[in-house]
């Protein structure tokens, strides 16, 4: 006789269980750019900011560093964990790599979804970014990058494995929701040079 109610409430929470991915879905849809201000690490000045724009190729990454080592190239990556804590950069963690791939570059299809290439910098040591990649979505169900961490490396990435052989990280950002109504004021840096904040442990 007390089967009836039981059953009825299990009935009402698999119907609400199996209706949240599809909220989930179009929450994300909502979400059409999101940003990361790069602040350097300690005992560096590296600095910028980093776009990500949902259009029908993909997610488009634009973004604008400065105070890179000149006439070089930097490697620039998705990472694990949207973390500033410390003075390295190493509490982001290691590559986005929800699908398990080896590392490549971006000319490889199969790669870390965090895998953006490198930074070609000019002889002010400034640097610019713009590609599309079709690995990931901003906040959508396909490997979301919103709240992960950005991290630019001092050295460049060879495609090596296990990351790309980028040595140290020197500048270090967390992907949030942009404010569609920002207006950057004239002449302002991105970002202050100052290192990330203190707090985590060094990771080996």
């Amino acid at each position: 006789m007390k089967l009836m109610p039981i059953l009825s409430v299990a009935a009402i929470v698999l119907a609400a269980c199996a209706a949240a991915p599809s909220g989930a879905a179009e929450h994300g849809a909502d979400v059409q750019k999101l940003v990361a201000v790069m602040r350097p690490t300690q005992g560096h000045k590296a600095a910028g900011t980093l776009n990500f724009t949902q259009t029908p190729e993909g997610v488009r990454v634009q973004g604008n560093f400065r105070n890179l080592t000149p006439n070089s190239k930097h490697a620039i990556h998705i990472h694990q964990f949207g973390d500033p804590r410390g003075t390295d950069g190493t509490a982001a963690g290691g590559h986005y790599n929800p699908e398990g791939h080896e590392h490549g570059l971006p000319t490889k299809d199969m790669r870390h979804a965090g895998d953006l290439g490198n930074l070609e910098t000019d002889a002010e040591g400034k640097a610019k970014i713009n590609l599309v990649v079709t690995n990931v979505s901003l906040a959508g169900m396909k490997n979301p990058i919103i709240g992960r961490g950005v991290i630019v490396h001092e050295k460049a990435d060879d495609g090596g494995q296990p990351v790309g052989n980028a040595g140290g990280r020197i500048a270090v950002g967390v992907i949030g929701i942009a404010n569609p109504e920002f207006k950057p004021t004239p002449g302002a840096g991105a970002a202050k040079n100052a290192p990330a904040s203190p707090g985590a442990p060094k990771k080996q």
